[in-house]
């Protein structure tokens, strides 16, 4: 399937303080995209899967750049889980921006309507990547010229505080630890009335009832680590 030369080390056991943690692109696309198809649900925005082979991608940065300390998919729990798997990893914390991780609007939209949290929501074509603080805006640069990483962003950095723990610093200027999603993403019951603007008429009726979706578990549609 592939070889490891002996000149790159990837590894948790890598990352240093200080170190800068890169998304490759926006979060959510394809959970969202697959649960809008499955149970019927149409929106203004349409949701397109972000399905996409990365090993061009990887390839690019890996031969241009010398200080990639990890890289991991999103995609089991989203891309907090990818993040509570490496703090794990490494007697380290990592501090995130919510202001600057790339989430696209009408995935944003959807999610809070039907009560779900982006950061759990399953990706398909991005990456997660920690590299040293001297490579990051090079890297980020690389990752924007290619064509699976235009959206890429610098999401938050390594701390040595609070080790193994990930903390998110909302864009209400609030912090809460995000933890690794362990079971179902459940939703919180949702009125068809809390956001008319968003819904297209459907095919099946609302009326002031919760949708019969809201109230099943998305074990189908997210990946739970077992």
């Amino acid at each position: 399937m592939g070889w490891i030369t002996d000149d790159r080390i990837l590894s948790p056991g890598e990352i240093r303080p200080g170190d800068k943690i890169i998304v490759s692109g926006a979060v959510g696309d394809h959970g969202m995209a697959i649960l809008c198809q499955r149970e019927g649900l149409e929106f203004n925005t349409p949701l397109v899967s972000d399905c996409a082979p990365l090993n061009g991608l990887v390839e690019t940065i890996l031969n241009r750049h010398h200080g990639i300390r990890v890289m991991r998919d999103p995609t089991r729990g989203g891309l907090a889980t990818a993040l509570v798997e490496l703090a794990q990893a490494k007697d380290l914390g990592f501090e995130i921006e919510e202001a600057s991780v790339p989430v696209h609007e009408g995935v944003r939209a959807s999610c809070e309507l039907l009560g779900l949290d982006v950061f759990y929501v399953a990706n398909e074509g991005k990456l997660v990547t920690i590299v040293s603080p001297a490579e990051a805006e090079a890297v980020l640069m690389t990752l924007r010229d290619h064509p699976l990483g235009q959206e890429a962003s610098i999401i938050g950095h390594v701390v040595e505080n609070h080790p193994k723990k990930v903390v998110l610093r909302t864009i209400l200027g609030v912090r809460r630890i995000m933890d690794m999603l362990t079971a179902e993403q459940l939703p919180r019951i949702c009125w068809a009335m809390s956001a008319p603007v968003l819904l297209r008429p459907l095919s099946r009726p609302f009326g002031l009832l919760p949708h019969p979706f809201c109230l099943r578990p998305l074990t189908h549609l997210f990946h739970v680590p077992t």
